[in-house]
């Protein structure tokens, strides 16, 4: 039944069309690439393609205690989970198309993949499911894990295939992967670019669990680090390594 459902989601039988179309000129638009930018924890905005996708806003509190607030204008929001401190949607602004549930979802020129994980390390049990969204923004093709904390199965490493840009979380805690966690998804997709996420940062309140980023990043020896010297960074299709893998690491905002 599982392995059902998982490929069901690759079928266009199941996407719901949608009409957002494109801003400006597609072709133009779909060959400048994507900017990413870091809201703090797993929440990023990506901004290519004529559309803004914000993905995973937060309630401001434990860990993210002292980010601005995430909610910042968009087109469309991915949510990975709905927990007391994650999914937060009430100070967005506008009116985006929130997408919660896994599936496919056929926009104008964009289709995007949600793909169900545990959120935790007992199948789910404890904190629920996680959704991981897969799309191509800019000729960029990016994975967000959300907050997975479960290998990935073969089904699932079929779904996600190969991406350019892969945003994983890599501070352990209950809710995702810890750093060793993080470096086996890492090596089972072999992304082009891995962007680290849902870590602990000095903006953190004392009741934050999470383990820091260089834990990750010392598990990763000979990969090339990129440190943006802000939260944001723009990603060209010709940008991408042509071999090998590089590491992309944010500065989290500070409010």
């Amino acid at each position: 039944m599982q392995r059902r459902k998982l490929l069901g989601y690759a079928g266009a039988g199941l996407g719901a069309s949608l009409g957002i179309g494109l801003v400006g000129p597609a072709a133009q638009a779909q060959a400048a690439g994507v900017t990413v930018r870091s809201l703090g924890h797993t929440s990023f905005l990506f901004t290519g393609g004529g559309r803004r996708i914000l993905v995973n806003p937060f309630r401001r509190l434990g860990c993210t205690a002292g980010f601005p607030s995430p909610a910042v204008p968009a087109d469309i929001v991915m949510i990975s989970s709905r927990l007391f401190d994650e999914g937060y949607l009430n100070e967005l602004t506008g009116e985006p198309r929130v997408l919660t549930d896994p599936g496919v979802y056929d926009f104008d020129n964009l289709r995007v993949q949600g793909i169900l994980t545990p959120h935790d390390r007992q199948g789910g049990r404890r904190f629920g499911t996680n959704t991981i969204w897969k799309w191509t923004q800019g000729g960029v093709t990016i994975v967000h894990m959300g907050g997975a904390a479960a290998p990935l199965g073969v089904e699932q490493q079929i779904l996600l295939g190969r991406p350019d840009i892969m945003l994983v979380p890599v501070g352990g805690g209950p809710k995702a992967y810890t750093a060793a966690e993080a470096v086996q998804a890492v090596q089972v997709l072999r992304p082009k670019i891995v962007i680290p996420t849902h870590y602990s940062s000095s903006v953190a309140g004392e009741s934050c669990d999470l383990d820091p980023v260089d834990n990750f990043l010392a598990l990763m020896p000979g990969t090339p680090v990129t440190r943006a010297a802000s939260g944001s960074l723009g990603v060209r299709p010709n940008d991408l390594p042509s071999e090998g893998m590089r590491i992309q690491v944010y500065q989290y905002p500070r409010a």
